[in-house]
């Protein structure tokens, strides 16, 4: 090799070294500030969706029937931690999972009522869950687990194949036989699909491929912003959405990225009080902390110092639109984000974040 080649080199890892420790620091400066106080609002949280807990696994709440819903819940406990087996909420979590796996109906769809008309938002959800859950369940769970897993799983690739005009194709939307799409279930759907291809599951390479082509067709290249049906639509709520969904395929830092980013810092503040905050705070979260760097540094200090004090006594949070148990657990999932519980959680750090 050349010296001057090995120069740059060199100079070049130095580099991504650097800006991978200045990150770290912007990260960890976050963490120290705000750890004490989202780690016991964390715990009263989940303290509150433990005790509203049925035997059943359900909750008296809105909506608190739906697979959706029980699986936000169960998601919640195992991103603190707490595992089917092991952990002061092993028992809550697994009532999760029961009701979930007990759920199927003979076309795959994952489905006990209460889901409104949005059957695919909670199928693709319940599917992200069991799916979290696989391999990390003792023997007998996981051989109830893994083939209504793979029937889930296969439901949202045939709702995918569904025939859409072109502005939809790759798309899903609120059933299984919708010839329409939107980002929001579209989002929820592709996070279901990585997470199974990750656990191994012969997702074609196609059906992510066609996913992503639906995603960017509501991006809005010269904004960074997202929509819902189109790039315009609701993009307060829904960047987040197209932007992980872009860090989870291999966009991650890209210019579309970044741009998007930047979007989600310059408009945080008015999802607060709008009817989607914490479902748009939820994509946010995982988003920017993908995203990494300044990014997620200054997303993180923002959400925590926004949303810690609105903790209600009980432990929840509710905006009155959806009920405690479906807001505090979007607020668990979002806050623990940094805790990399979760496999959907994990970031890539053999690839520079954004500086």
């Amino acid at each position: 090799m050349r010296p001057f080649i090995a120069i740059l080199i060199t100079c070049a890892l130095l580099t991504a070294h650097q800006v991978r420790s200045q990150n770290d620091s912007l990260s960890n400066a976050v963490f120290s500030k705000h750890h004490k106080s989202v780690e016991a609002a964390v715990d009263r949280a989940l303290r509150y969706l433990a005790s509203n807990q049925s035997t059943e696994g359900t909750f008296n709440d809105s909506y608190g029937r739906s697979v959706g819903v029980v699986s936000l819940v169960g998601m919640s406990f195992l991103s603190a931690g707490h595992t089917p087996g092991s952990g002061e909420f092993a028992d809550n979590l697994q009532r999760c999972l029961n009701y979930v796996i007990d759920s199927q109906r003979p076309t795959g769809l994952l489905d006990k009522g209460d889901s409104g008309h949005g059957l695919m938002y909670a199928h693709t959800i319940a599917t992200l869950f069991l799916s979290e859950c696989s391999g990390m369940v003792d023997p007998e769970t996981q051989a109830r687990l893994s083939p209504v897993l793979a029937r889930a799983t296969e439901l949202i690739l045939q709702a995918q194949a569904v025939p859409k005009a072109e502005k939809h194709q790759g798309g899903w939307r609120y059933k299984p036989d919708s010839r329409d799409a939107d980002l929001s279930c579209s989002g929820w759907a592709l996070m279901a699909l990585r997470s199974a291809k990750l656990n191994g599951a012969p997702i074609p390479d196609q059906a992510i491929k066609d996913a992503v082509k639906y995603v960017l067709s509501n991006h809005d290249k010269e904004e960074g912003r997202f929509g819902y049906t189109d790039p315009w639509g609701h993009s307060e709520t829904l960047t987040g959405c197209g932007l992980l969904c872009l860090e989870l395929c291999g966009y991650h830092g890209t210019e579309s990225t970044f741009r998007a980013g930047d979007f989600i810092l310059k408009h945080r503040q008015q999802i607060v009080s709008n009817a989607h905050e914490y479902y748009a705070n939820y994509y946010n979260a995982q988003a920017m902390f993908q995203l990494g760097g300044r990014f997620w540094a200054q997303y993180a200090d923002w959400m925590y110092g926004e949303y810690v004090p609105k903790q209600q006594s009980n432990g929840s949070w509710s905006n009155g639109r959806n009920g405690g148990t479906y807001g505090t657990s979007m607020m668990v999932l979002s806050f623990t984000v940094p805790y990399r519980q979760l496999p959907i959680y994990q970031r890539d750090e053999t690839v520079d974040e954004a500086p």
